[in-house]
């Protein structure tokens, strides 16, 4: 009897170990599917932000090439 019951206790503690395993393997998946996420997000907002950077100079240089206009003198 005490066999069977050290048998069932090692089976049940292996269960846990392999369950325990699989868990943190599945948040070390979740964790760097999320940081994968904010990293794409960082690449994006950078872009963006050169991106506003360019047209902001190109609309700067456009307003610097504008002729003054006359002024009529009377």
């Amino acid at each position: 009897m005490k066999k069977v019951l050290l048998f069932v206790a090692l089976v049940a503690t292996i269960g846990f170990a392999s369950c325990t395993n699989k868990q943190a393997e599945a948040e070390k998946a979740r964790l760097d599917s999320l940081a994968e996420v904010a990293r794409l997000d960082s690449i994006a907002a950078v872009e963006q932000a050169k991106a506003d950077s360019i047209a902001a100079a190109a609309a700067a240089a456009d307003t610097l090439a504008q002729p003054a206009e006359k002024v009529e003198v009377k």
